[in-house]
C-alpha cells in the first residue's frame, strides 16, 4: 500500500517528527549508530524564528547514549551533545561554522558536574539537500582520533574530557544521493528523506511504500506521523508559506543572476571597446611616430639642400674671383703692350673672352 506522506524537507515537518523523542531516537540512532535511550531537545535559541534565515534549520539535542566499556565490559551511559543542521543551499558553510562556535562558547553545553568546565562531547550531524564534491557516498563520517609524534593512535586520550571540549565529529548527509538506496539500517530510516519520492502533482508529499517498512516498528511509527502531518492543515499552510518563501528566494536569486549576467555581458563589451581603443591609440601613435620620422627625415634632407646650396655659393664665389684675377692679368698684359692674340694665348682664354675684358 503507498502511503502519501508529509516530506520531511520542509522545515515544519522536520521540526514535528523532531519533536517527538521516538523518531529522533530512531533517527539519531542510526546515524551515531548507538543505542539512543534518551533524547531532550534543547532550547532552541539558534533555531530558525525569522524568513530571513530559513535556508537552514537547527535543532540541539543532549543525547544518552548506551556504549560497551571495551576494559569492563559493561554498558555506560554518556550524554553527547547532537547539533543537527538542515539546508537546501549550497553557500551555508559559514554559517555552519558559525553556529558551531556559538555552540562552543555557550555555558549550557558545559557539564554541571565538571568543576574544570569541560563540556559535553559534540556530534554534527549535516542533512544537506545539495551534493558535497566528488562524494559518492549518501552518509559519510569525520572522526577524529588522537595521534602520537610518530601518528600512532593514541587509545587511551581520544575520550578525555579535555580533548572532547575541543573536538567534535561530524556526519554529512547528502539526500540527493539517496536516491532509492536502502543497504543498511541508516539508509532505511534516512528513505523518508529521499526526493526521488516526490509526487509527481504535489512535491510537499512523498509515496512510500508501506510493505517495505511493516517489519519495523519503528519506521511505521514514523510514517504514521508524516501521514498526520500531510493531512493536517495547519501542516500544510506552514509548508505553503516555505513554498511561498523559497519561491521568492528563487525569483530573487534568478533576478540576481540574470542581472549579474547582464553585467558581466556589459563589462565583456566594455572590455572589447577598451581593447579596440587601445588598439586605435597604438594605431595612432604608430603613425604619429611615423610622420615624426617623415619629418625628420625631410629635415634632414632640407639640411643636406641647404648644405649643398652653401657649397655651390662658395664655389660661385670662388669662381667669381678667379674671373677677377683672370681680368686683371688680361688688363696688365695688354697694358704692357701686348694684343689680344697674345693675351689669349698666354692665358688660355679665346680671343672674344679677352676683348670682352677690356671693355
Amino acid at each position: 500500500m503507498i502511503l502519501h506522506v508529509a516530506n520531511p524537507i520542509y522545515d515544519s515537518v522536520f521540526k514535528y517528527i523532531m519533536s517527538d523523542e521516538r523518531i529522533s531516537k530512531t533517527i539519531l540512532s542510526a546515524l551515531l549508530k548507538k543505542e539512543v535511550v534518551k533524547v531532550e531537545m534543547r532550547p532552541h535559541e539558534y533555531v530558525n524564528t525569522t524568513r530571513d534565515t530559513l535556508s537552514m534549520f537547527r535543532i540541539d539535542f543532549a543525547a544518552t547514549v548506551r556504549e560497551k566499556d571495551t576494559e569492563s565490559n559493561e554498558y555506560k551511559d554518556r550524554v553527547i551533545l547532537i547539533e543537527l543542521q538542515k539546508t537546501w543551499l549550497d553557500t551555508e558553510t559559514l554559517r555552519f561554522r558559525q553556529y558551531l562556535g556559538a555552540q562552543y562558547s555557550n555555558k549550557l553545553n558545559i557539564r554541571s558536574d565538571s568543576p574544570k568546565g569541560f563540556a559535553y562531547p559534540m556530534v554534527a550531524v549535516y542533512l544537506l539537500g545539495h551534493r558535497v564534491g566528488d562524494i559518492k557516498e549518501p552518509v559519510v563520517y569525520v572522526n577524529h582520533d588522537v595521534y602520537d609524534y610518530n601518528g600512532k593512535v593514541v587509545k587511551d586520550g581520544k575520550e578525555e574530557p579535555f580533548v572532547e571540549s575541543l573536538t567534535h565529529n561530524s556526519i554529512i548527509v547528502q539526500i540527493p544521493r539517496l536516491k532509492g538506496r536502502v543497504n543498511n539500517r541508516l539508509e532505511k530510516v534516512l528513505s523518508v528523506f529521499d526526493q526521488s519520492r516526490k509526487d509527481a502533482e504535489d512535491k510537499q508529499v512523498l509515496n512510500i511504500d508501506e510493505n517495505k517498512y511493516e517489519d519495523d516498528a519503528d519506521m511505521m511509527y514514523m510514517l504514521h506521523r508524516l501521514t498526520a502531518a500531510a493531512a493536517d492543515s495547519e501542516m500544510r499552510q506552514d509548508m505553503n508559506v516555505e513554498d511561498e518563501y523559497y519561491k521568492a528566494i528563487e525569483d530573487r536569486d534568478t533576478a540576481i543572476m540574470k542581472r549579474e549576467k547582464e553585467l558581466k555581458q556589459k563589462d565583456e563589451q566594455l572590455q572589447q571597446k577598451s581593447e579596440q581603443l587601445q588598439q586605435k591609440s597604438e594605431q595612432l601613435q604608430q603613425k604619429s611616430e611615423q610622420l615624426q620620422q617623415k619629418s625628420e627625415q625631410l629635415q634632414q634632407k632640407s639640411e643636406q639642400l641647404q648644405q649643398k646650396s652653401e657649397q655651390l655659393q662658395q664655389k660661385s664665389e670662388q669662381l667669381q674671383q678667379k674671373s677677377e684675377q683672370l681680368k686683371n692679368v688680361v688688363k696688365l698684359l695688354y697694358s704692357k703692350g701686348m694684343d689680344t692674340l697674345q693675351i689669349a694665348k698666354t692665358t688660355g682664354i679665346s680671343n672674344d673672352e679677352v676683348a670682352a675684358m677690356l671693355k
